[in-house]
């Protein structure tokens, strides 16, 4: 009886449990689909806003920015097969899901896996619509969770055909062109009504990387892309067998209607522009996309080109062990004014996208070394040629640097320290110095170092604080090429209204951070790095250039791999900062370590540099002659000290070898008297046989 109750108990009990649980999903589900109609979505059909114009340095027109960068055309005029091909490689499931896909999502991971590469999309047509029109591109949960709502309420609001429709309106495609229409025009000379299979197929397949697969930058990789949307399509139903055949014997007859040259170009730049008007003055990124602003900047066109050559191509940048081409960013500026001439946010960067050239947030690595521990200690007395400790040191807290070589020297100079990176004597040497000059020279240089949680030897020695930015590299290196001086890092010269009615402009402050000896003697080791040491693929002919190459431990202190590669590089009139890695380190998202001087990031500065200053006039750094006097005396010292230790060894191997002589013939003597002995012994036994 009671074991019936019991039963009985428990069955009441799971029931409630049950009943609760309901009722929570319920309260949940009702509280989504609140949150989900309470959301705005109307903006995506809203007029569009007046645009602003940004000038480079020349005061000639840069770039045009809107919060809209289309011109959009209605459904009508999209032809069904441009709809479906993009549908086939961006989101198979488009006319079954109501926004979200887990089904598509987990196929696309799968297909993607398989090949090796990129093939399909994982967020859905409608979610890459709310991000682009809606959000930042921010990689947080908060935006992931924002997009997810967003994309349900869009899928409420409109129907599936002014979906489509209304991305294929917004998506970027490379060459300046926002929307069908454009890309039509620029690739094509078509309107997009006109667009055969073929051109459908092509402009679909550019929108995953539109840099990389653009048909006016590399053709046959354009060419590949588009087979595979058409076998795509074809998988999915909407053509046949001969339909993708006939397609792929199509010549792709590239020709452009004229457009404005000027509509989102330089995207990198431009974003930033965004984000310095809302930091430094106050203007909101809505304000300046839609108030028709005009903004004077400090853009050099020739350097931007020379940043955007060298990023469209992958083969410039290296390769994870999962075959994943490296992300990468980079910013040049001028020292003399602090102005930025150059910047790019990222491999294939589309406008609004995650500006890694001022947002990123690494650790610097070895590039950290000059700023924070050589030129604070020259400005304290030391020397070039000081001889600093490289032998297994334990300091407070019982931290113990290795040097990346793995061995150790004993006693090493400044400069052969800084040329070859060595770790131990650049910790050693901040310990002599106190690590509040380190503290000091990174507050000075604008560097993110935290009192708190950054003031440690390996953090500061080594670059080991998180994080800094292209930007910010290249700001705090801008003291070495303008005299120990450094001046605040911009874009806006100033901004006007429409009417001409000036609303900000920056205003230049100087601060002195090293001494002028200091920074010479600085320049003259990283010149070194350069010319002899880690730098060498930075070397540009006919130019001084000096710099340092910085990288960083994976979390797993994998031996064979870094996380992070930077160099910080600079000529008389221009600096550098360049960083390659993978936005989320992963075991198989590391760099290979290159020995000797093969930096990748080095040799994407010597690449961007050598191009931006092509017929540019070659200046010098003016270094004092005594610093190359000094450096030739002390190789003539240390040849010399090499001379004589060998001349010792030389001496030493004599006095071995005469031992060993001199050991030989006593042997050979003691084995010739012992024979004498036998044979005179066998001697006498013949005589006492007779």
């Amino acid at each position: 009886m009671a074991e019936r109750v019991g039963r009985r108990k428990r069955k009441v009990s799971i029931r409630a449990l049950l009943l609760i649980a309901g009722l929570f999903a319920l309260i949940i589900l009702i509280g989504m689909q609140l949150y989900i109609n309470s959301r705005d979505v109307s903006a995506l059909t809203d007029p569009l806003p007046q645009s602003s114009v940004i000038y480079d340095r020349h005061g000639e027109i840069a770039s045009r920015v809107t919060s809209n960068q289309i011109e959009g055309v209605s459904s009508e005029e999209i032809p069904d097969v441009m709809k479906q091909a993009v549908v086939a490689v961006e989101d198979q499931r488009f006319y079954e899901h109501d926004g979200f896909d887990f089904v598509g999502t987990v196929r696309a991971l799968t297909t993607n896996v398989k090949s090796g590469g990129y093939v399909q999309g994982g967020s859905t047509i409608t979610q890459q619509l709310s991000k682009n029109v809606f959000l930042s591109h921010d990689k947080t949960l908060k935006r992931k969770a924002d997009e997810f709502f967003l994309a349900k309420k869009v899928e409420k609001t409109y129907s599936k055909d002014q979906i489509i429709s209304l991305y294929l309106n917004q998506i970027y495609f490379g060459e300046g062109a926002w929307g069908i229409k454009r890309a039509a025009a620029v690739y094509f000379a078509k309107d997009p009504q006109d667009l055969s299979l073929s051109e459908a197929a092509t402009l679909a397949g550019i929108i995953k990387a539109p840099s990389a697969l653009s048909p006016l930058n590399n053709e046959e990789r354009a060419i590949q892309r588009r087979n595979l949307v058409l076998s795509l399509m074809h998988k999915q139903g909407f053509i046949t067998a001969e339909q993708v055949e006939e397609a792929k014997q199509d010549e792709l007859k590239l020709e452009t209607r004229n457009v404005d040259p000027y509509r989102a170009k330089y995207p990198s730049f431009t974003d930033y522009i965004i984000e310095e008007a809302e930091r430094m003055y106050g203007i909101s990124e809505s304000e300046l996309l839609a108030g028709g602003y005009r903004v004077y900047t400090t853009l050099e066109p020739k350097v931007q080109e020379a940043l955007e050559k060298v990023y469209a191509n992958p083969d410039n940048f290296p390769a994870g062990s999962s075959g994943e081409v490296a992300q990468s960013s980079g910013v040049l500026l001028d020292p003399k004014t602090g102005g930025i001439l150059g910047m790019i946010g990222g491999r294939d960067y589309k406008f609004r996208d995650f500006n890694r050239s001022s947002r990123l947030k690494k650790p610097p690595g070895s590039t950290a070394k000059p700023l924070l521990v050589y030129t604070p200690a020259l400005e304290e007395g030391y020397d070039i040629f000081d001889m600093l400790n490289d032998s297994p040191t334990e300091f407070e807290g019982g931290y113990s640097p290795q040097n990346h070589t793995k061995d150790f020297r004993g006693k090493v100079s400044m400069y052969d320290a800084v040329i070859n990176s060595y770790n131990v004597p650049a910790v050693s040497l901040l310990n002599e110095i106190g690590i509040q000059k380190g503290m000091d020279a990174a507050k000075k240089l604008y560097l993110p170092v935290d009192e708190k949680e950054h003031r440690t030897l390996g953090n500061l020695a080594l670059g080991g604080f998180y994080g800094a930015s292209p930007k910010q590299m290249a700001e705090a290196y801008s003291v070495y090429a303008n005299n120990g001086e450094i001046i605040e890092s911009h874009a806006i010269v100033k901004i006007e209204k429409v009417t001409g009615e000036e609303v900000a402009a920056f205003e230049e402050e100087k601060e002195r951070v090293f001494s002028k000896e200091a920074v010479e003697k600085m320049t003259f080791m990283l010149k070194g790095v350069v010319e002899e040491g880690s730098g060498k693929n930075a070397k540009i002919d006919g130019r001084e250039v000096a710099g340092k190459t910085g990288s960083t431990q994976t979390t797993d202190n994998n031996d064979g791999a870094t996380s992070n590669q930077w160099f910080v590089g600079f000529t008389p009139q221009i600096v550098g900062a360049f960083w390659i890695g993978f936005d989320k380190e992963s075991e198989e998202n590391v760099l290979p370590i290159i020995s000797g001087a093969g930096s990748p990031s080095a040799k994407v500065f010597q690449q961007v540099v050598s191009e931006a200053l092509e017929g540019e006039p070659v200046e010098t750094f003016k270094l004092p002659e005594s610093l190359a006097k000094k450096k030739a005396q002390e190789k003539d010292k240390e040849k010399k000290k090499q001379q004589e230790a060998q001349a010792r060894e030389r001496e030493a191997k004599k006095k071995e070898e005469k031992k060993r002589e001199d050991k030989k013939k006593k042997e050979k003597k003691k084995r010739e008297k012992k024979k004498d002995r036998d044979d005179d012994d066998d001697d006498e036994d013949d005589d006492d046989d007779d």
